[in-house]
């Protein structure tokens, strides 16, 4: 084992602590270990110098990824292969004619009214699959123990699930990341330049804002601005209202839709929401009054991360969407949608294995297929942000 003097580094800590000193920079590379790949010629006793040093406790690393990702599963099924949504447009209202009733008129009840239906299929499938392969015997000599052993097997389960949730979680993304765009791409967002339209669709929030109060905010400081905050909890309050009431206005294809609180789904950037309780709520004495409607889900970014968290990186969509359409569109705070306007279905989690006889090990194919849905007629509402262009 390697054993280091940092007497005088605590000397210099100390002086800090106690403010004797200013502060300077600390060589910690003889005190905080790293770790190393493999033992190195100091890592044998300082008696004989010969002893190699014996592993007293192994800390496996075995801990459950959950994700972050709105709740979109589905029920699945184990027959047929394609989705069928059926729709029956409203149909419209006709005289009554018990109250103008004509001496000598014929009143026909026969007439036949026919519904106006209308379905579609969906019938495209993905899969991929995550494979690992498992040795006992090979590595037998690196435990002390059965259970040992069998705790760095179920280590490498946990890795799999963990890789399965992460990748699942991006698909789901994804699928409402294609809703997104395909909703700025119809709402005419694109063409005429996001900064410079808001539609009922697509909620430019800053346009709103900036109008109605003539105010200049910008789009990478809107969100850290109380009024702002205040005022976009008010419009998104007001359209959790407006969807349960029956309307054409909240999906692509115009149809009569309603969304009722089970079926709306309301999912909001992080850093939109978390900004909204910091600098919203902490300034307020009613917060039920200017809170975001119960029950978002949050999410810390639609497409990625980037390398900083930067607003820049999160509240971004760069894609070509399912109808052929490029979009790349920046600060998008939040969507609102209907249970079936954006679904993951049919969804087959399963796992095959094969052993080795020769080599003596085997090897799980965990798969995963599912279909990733867009419905064009279901209600959809985008909530974002973006500077006016000329």
């Amino acid at each position: 084992m390697e054993v280091n003097q940092i007497y005088a580094l605590m000397n210099t800590v100390t002086n800090e602590i106690l403010g004797s000193s200013e502060i300077v920079t600390e060589n910690l590379s003889n005190v905080v270990d790293i770790g190393t790949a493999i033992f190195s010629n100091t890592s044998v006793d300082k008696y004989v110098q010969t002893l190699v040093d014996h592993i007293g406790k192994v800390v496996f690393v075995d801990r459950k990824y959950e994700g972050m990702v709105p709740s979109m599963l589905r029920d699945g099924w184990e027959y047929g292969a394609a989705l069928e949504v059926i729709d029956v447009d409203i149909p419209d209202a006709t005289e009554n004619e018990t109250y103008s009733l004509v001496n000598g008129n014929s009143y026909d009840p026969n007439i036949f009214y026919k519904p106006t239906v209308s379905a579609k299929f969906y019938n495209k499938k993905v899969t991929f699959e995550v494979p690992i392969s498992f040795a006992e015997v090979q590595v037998k000599s690196s435990f002390s123990s059965l259970t040992e052993l069998n705790k760095f097997l179920s280590t490498i389960y946990t890795a799999v699930d963990n890789s399965m949730t992460i990748k699942l979680e991006a698909l789901i993304m994804r699928t409402i990341n294609n809703m997104i765009g395909e909703t700025l791409v119809d709402a005419d967002s694109a063409s005429a330049g996001y900064g410079n339209i808001s539609t009922t669709r697509a909620v430019n929030l800053l346009k709103l804002y900036n109008d109605k109060f003539n105010k200049s905010l910008t789009a990478e400081t809107c969100i850290y601005d109380t009024d702002f905050n205040k005022f976009a909890s008010y419009i998104i309050g007001l359209y959790s209202d407006r969807m349960r009431v029956a309307s054409t206005l909240f999906n692509i294809e115009g149809k009569e839709r309603f969304t009722n609180k089970d079926n709306l789904h309301i999912v909001m950037l992080s850093d939109f929401a978390k900004a909204s309780d910091v600098y919203l709520q902490s300034d307020v004495y009613h917060n039920d009054l200017t809170s975001l409607p119960n029950g978002i889900e949050r999410v810390p970014y639609w497409q990625g991360s980037g390398t900083d968290y930067g607003f820049g990186s999160v509240s971004d969509i760069h894609i070509n969407t399912a109808s052929g359409k490029e979009v790349n569109a920046s600060g998008i705070l939040g969507v609102m949608f209907d249970t079936i306007a954006c679904m993951v279905a049919c969804e087959n989690r399963r796992t095959t294995s094969n052993y080795n006889a020769k080599a003596e090990f085997y090897t799980n194919f965990n798969k995963w297929d599912a279909k990733y849905l867009n419905n064009l007629s279901g209600n959809f509402v985008v909530f974002y942000v973006a500077n006016a262009t000329t």
